[in-house]
């Protein structure tokens, strides 16, 4: 048997990444939003008050493209940004009414695909996957800081 025999585990692990974020961001625009917007939605919720900059490293973006996106929310009246009184460079973002029913309509509609993706999966093995993705994780992070 060799090595071709079957895709390679990072092809096999990046095909099905792609197919389950276009099922997922599909599944939260039938709802009324995006992959992005849920994201933030839910870096915002998590904690009361986020700066810009914890934002986008939560959320694994640069922050030209979270100001993008903030905008757009801020103008659709999802959040409010406002200066830090003690630093007034940092902006601190809040969900608005809107925003917190938005969170609550896309929280649903992730837990309706999450419920639909897990079908067939008994507990053990869903830990057991969770457990692989970790170790690939780890091994990803190991060979970027040079620790292989």
């Amino acid at each position: 048997m060799t090595p071709f025999d079957r895709p390679p585990v990072g092809m096999n692990l990046a095909r099905t990444a792609k197919l389950v974020a276009q099922a997922f961001d599909a599944a939260l625009v039938e709802a009324g939003g995006t992959l992005p917007v849920w994201v933030t939605l839910l870096s915002v919720k998590s904690r009361e008050l986020a700066n810009q900059r914890e934002l986008a490293g939560m959320i694994g973006i640069q922050g030209a493209t979270l100001t993008h996106h903030l905008n757009a929310m801020e103008a659709q009246g999802l959040l409010t940004r406002r200066r830090d009184p003690e630093n007034r460079r940092v902006h601190q973002v809040a969900l608005t009414a809107a925003g917190e029913a938005l969170f609550e309509t896309l929280r649903t509609a992730a837990l309706a695909f999450d419920k639909q993706l897990r079908v067939g999966l008994p507990d053990d093995r869903l830990a057991e996957f969770a457990e692989v993705l970790a170790a690939l994780r780890a091994n990803v992070e190991a060979r970027a800081s040079g620790d292989c």
